[in-house]
């Protein structure tokens, strides 16, 4: 998958599960060419709100971001950062 198309999945899977009111993608994948472990799957950082993180700690954020994008951790994800906004 591109990086185009991994954004693209990424936004797909956030916007049906979160339902988010803000969302942001960037892929970073380009600042950690050549990073063996990455296997080819991408560093991305994902800035968003919904709903469905209101009175959830930090890690039952997160946690709920990681359900989203299950399918897409083990082969199109390596790294990801999360900045949850209110």
């Amino acid at each position: 998958m591109q990086s185009e198309e991994r954004v693209e999945a990424i936004r797909a899977l956030l916007s049906k599960q979160l339902n988010p009111t803000v969302l942001e993608i960037e892929d970073d994948s380009a600042a950690h060419a050549g990073h063996k472990s990455a296997g080819g799957a991408g560093h991305f950082n994902i800035k968003l709100a919904s709903s469905q993180f209101e009175d959830k700690t930090l890690i039952q954020q997160h946690r709920l971001v990681y359900a989203a994008l299950d399918e897409m951790m083990e082969s199109d994800i390596h790294a990801l950062s999360i900045q949850v906004v209110t």
